[in-house]
């Protein structure tokens, strides 16, 4: 399972020597630069939307919706 969670920056230093105390954790990438870190929240995001949507449990807005909203 992969989790992308957004930490305080003032708990980053205790959260990352927790993490890497744990043999079952591998930390694959950190994001420090903020306007990635937004990027890769917003994509995750719109991942878990495709998920919801082929479960039925969330409706999509359809590309000639999204255009006509541009």
């Amino acid at each position: 399972m992969k989790l992308i969670i957004d930490i305080k920056d003032n708990r980053v230093p205790f959260f990352m020597e927790l993490i890497k105390s744990l043999d079952y954790i591998d930390i694959i990438k950190e994001v420090k630069d903020k306007r990635k870190s937004v990027f890769v929240s917003d994509l995750a995001e719109a991942f878990s939307d495709v998920k919801e949507y082929e479960k039925g449990r969330k409706k999509l807005k359809s590309a000639k919706d999204l255009l006509n909203e541009l």
